[in-house]
């Protein structure tokens, strides 16, 4: 386990490198999806083979707790009870506002979530970004989904743990041993999926404070996903180590993925039913699909991810 700090110097040195080779030009808004071609979604469907479907979104959580102090708002807006069950037709109506990017439900993360020394990703200004929403770089960049081979690597399983405690770091050497583990290797335009065992964690010892403490992966494992032209990126925590190994930048991992690489982000999603499958089927690829709401403003979106084997 690497748990070595980063001077503000030299994460600035690995920004610019990860930068450097992430670029499609001046105008670009879709970031790593360009690694995703039609070819990579036709051949990621022609590998389904069993029909089953497996949900990577968490349910999503209406009460408060140490890691979700802004629990998201389900309200009846009518119902047949509240009409005293008489005859004739009656509509059951409902309502939902929540905190796209807290710390307990499943969202994806559009290229205008991060602002870095006054930029965006590919230096669009971080002024396009206002009170009254995004501009830029919103979600509906993902707008007709995003669809292609995900895979699974089980950090607890190639260690041989139930879990990563929080505060420790996925490293390069984590993700290649998880590889090994699966049998497969990761890819140009894969859907990359962490496991860190988060969900797992907070079944069974109950729910903390995760701003504070969580495992994720660690700055410098970016450098092999930037290398392999990986399309996405998602965890069952929000990728982001905490506390931060970087001095100053308290989430390394969204700047680097996010804003320097254009990758979106997928954050607090549910892995250990998919896990189990892949254990099950002793396979750890898949086809993925990612529908975000369409939201043209919006610096994200909640999502519930679908695995098909």
């Amino acid at each position: 386990m690497d748990t070595s700090g980063m001077s503000a110097s030299e994460f600035q040195a690995l920004y610019q490198r990860l930068q450097g080779m992430s670029r499609w030009g001046p105008d670009d808004r879709r970031g790593a999806l360009n690694y995703l071609s039609d070819a990579d979604v036709v051949a990621a469907a022609s590998d389904v083979w069993r029909g089953r479907t497996v949900a990577l979104g968490a349910l999503v959580e209406t009460e408060m707790a140490p890691d979700n102090p802004q629990p998201a708002v389900h309200q009846m807006t009518s119902s047949p009870a509240g009409t005293g069950g008489g005859s004739g037709l009656v509509f059951a109506a409902d309502r939902i506002s929540m905190n796209i990017h807290g710390d307990a439900d499943s969202h994806i993360d559009a290229l205008c979530h991060v602002a870095f020394d006054g930029t965006l990703y590919n230096d669009v200004p971080a002024q396009a970004v206002t009170q009254a929403g995004a501009a830029e770089l919103t979600i509906d960049v993902a707008g007709d989904g995003i669809v292609g081979r995900g895979l699974l690597l089980d950090i607890p399983r190639s260690r041989g743990v139930p879990w990563l405690e929080p505060g420790d770091h996925v490293t390069a050497d984590d993700l290649t041993a998880a590889e090994s583990a699966a049998d497969d290797r990761i890819g140009q335009g894969d859907l990359l999926l962490v496991r860190v065992g988060h969900r797992r964690r907070k079944t069974e010892r109950g729910a903390w404070d995760a701003a504070r403490a969580r495992a994720g992966l660690h700055p410098t494992a970016l450098e092999l996903l930037a290398e392999r032209r990986i399309a996405a990126l998602g965890s069952d925590g929000n990728s982001d180590t905490a506390p931060s190994v970087v001095e100053g930048v308290g989430f390394p991992v969204h700047v680097l993925a996010i804003n320097a690489m254009g990758l979106h982000l997928l954050d607090y999603l549910h892995l250990d039913d998919l896990a189990a499958v892949c254990e099950d089927l002793r396979r750890w690829s898949f086809l993925c699909v990612i529908a975000p709401l369409r939201l043209p403003e919006a610096t994200g979106s909640p999502v519930n991810p679908i695995a098909i084997f």
